[in-house]
């Protein structure tokens, strides 16, 4: 799934998001699951099939048990298969538990009656460790069955938050580290602490190595030379203070459970570590939460400006500095709300204005054209590529920018402009209402939850909060003129 390499343009970044990766989608599996390629002896090994549209069927989750015995995985799985149970996500890795058996997650699309039938068969064949059917992951109303699940409340994220697509020593033969099995073992280290994580713990704390330090010094001093000329305002207003209170500098690489402090204190957005590559649905669901979900590993050290998917530095140097900017934090999260329950069509297009913005994303300042994408600001040749004066720029367009290819192998054909964060925020808001979906969405920052808005009664609640601020408000006016 990680773009091929050229020797002549290739642009030295990661990616956040998986949003038009077409090799994805030919590595996609089939829904029905083939038994005999899985490897049972293979840990942290994942099967996707992509996340389909469900009809009147909910999401489940079952974690259970298996003893390292030859067949057993089969065995177990052909049970999904007799009850015609789609495998959404499977992935086995050694019990925390006991260290002879493995635990097999997988995520799946059933409804009450097949699940019920499922646990009993399962049950007689393994130990069952958790069951978590998705109570609301469908709504009743018949207008309404046909849509996509989505998370309600912020630790509903640990229902998908580890759906990734790639992670570990998972490499493609073309990646730097692919042939350095000591890499390939500590980005197996970096999947398992992710994969470990649930909403509300402390991000663990990295020991990172010498090797890895002086990798990221590298990213960090030659981007360095380049921020003052090309960042905008608010990266470089928000940069010194992440040096300051969460020691970003040339020899140490910040822990993110530091920087989640700081987001969280600046801009409400909070961090959460991940494995991989999510696809584009669960990812901007994190953001409708001002959840962003942050790789902690490090790129190989032979290519130290060259990255085929996401790394820290890319997050840490391209995404960070502008999440702790209220004004660009709620623009991600509108993104994000606007994907809750939307079609795969409407998500694939608003992945892809978020690629072009919050990842290529430029903007004019005291005449001048800036970086706020992450993407540039975490890659050094397309940074000098995109305000070079040679590329092609058009005016954001959310209407137009939703079909332009994105391009993961060279620098971007062209690049959209905003005039400002709340420009490009105004014409998303925009652009949203396009969106069909027979419900409206409304953050609720104090139960870190959204509220599903379909009915009268939901939307006078939604009223009643409204006028409480609005006396707020007004009492404030009211002291001003006093």
């Amino acid at each position: 799934m990680y773009a091929k390499k050229s020797d002549e343009q290739r642009p030295h970044r990661g990616r956040s998001l998986d949003s038009v990766n077409s090799a994805y989608e030919e590595k996609q599996l089939n829904s029905e699951v083939t038994f005999s390629k899985i490897d049972e002896n293979q840990d942290n090994r994942s099967i996707s099939s992509g996340r389909p549209t469900r009809s009147g069927r909910d999401a489940a989750t079952i974690i259970f048990s298996l003893k390292n015995e030859v067949g057993g995985l089969v065995k177990a799985l052909k049970l999904f298969q007799e009850k015609h149970v789609n495998l959404v996500h499977i992935e086995s890795r050694r019990s925390k538990r006991r260290d002879s058996d493995f635990e097999i997650f997988v995520d799946c699309d059933t409804d009450h009656k097949q699940l019920k039938e499922l646990t009993q068969l399962l049950r007689k064949h393994t130990d069952i460790v958790e069951i978590t059917p998705s109570d609301n992951s469908t709504l009743p109303d018949d207008d309404m069955a046909d849509v996509p699940w989505f998370p309600k409340k912020i630790s509903d994220l640990d229902l998908c938050g580890n759906r990734v697509l790639m992670y570990g020593s998972e490499l493609d033969a073309d990646h730097p580290g692919f042939k350095d099995n000591i890499y390939r073992k500590r980005r197996k280290y970096f999947a398992d602490v992710a994969m470990s994580y649930k909403h509300g713990d402390p991000i663990h704390r990295i020991d990172f190595t010498a090797e890895e330090v002086h990798t990221w010094g590298v990213v960090f001093r030659e981007l360095n030379k380049l921020y003052q000329s090309h960042a905008c305002k608010e990266y470089l207003k928000n940069l010194p203070l992440l040096t300051k209170y969460c020691n970003y500098s040339e020899d140490n690489i910040p822990q993110l459970e530091d920087v989640s402090q700081f987001l969280k204190e600046h801009s409400g957005f909070i961090i959460r570590p991940v494995a991989g590559y999510l696809s584009p649905r669960d990812f901007l669901a994190g953001l409708a939460f001002r959840v962003f979900h942050c790789t902690q590993y490090i790129r190989h050290s032979s290519e130290p400006l060259y990255t085929p998917e996401p790394d820290t530095c890319h997050e840490l140097l391209g995404h960070v500095p502008l999440l702790a900017e209220p004004s660009f934090a709620q623009f991600s999260q509108e993104i994000g709300l606007a994907s809750l329950g939307a079609s795969d069509d409407a998500v694939q297009k608003l992945a892809t204005c978020y690629f072009f913005t919050v990842e290529f994303g430029l903007c004019k300042q005291d005449g001048r054209l800036r970086a706020y994408g992450a993407g540039l600001l975490s890659s050094v040749s397309e940074l000098k590529h995109a305000l070079s004066g040679k590329a092609h720029v058009l005016p954001f367009d959310p209407m137009v920018t939703c079909n332009q290819e994105c391009l993961i192998t060279t620098f971007q054909d062209v690049y959209f402009v905003s005039e400002s964060f709340e420009e490009a925020k105004n014409k998303m808001r925009e652009f949203a209402k396009t969106i069909r979906r027979p419900f409206t969405v409304h953050y609720n920052p104090y139960t870190q939850s959204v509220d599903v808005l379909k009915d009268t009664s939901s939307i006078n609640t939604m009223v009643k909060d409204i006028r409480h601020e609005l006396d707020i408000v007004e009492d404030a006016l009211n002291h001003l003129n006093a």
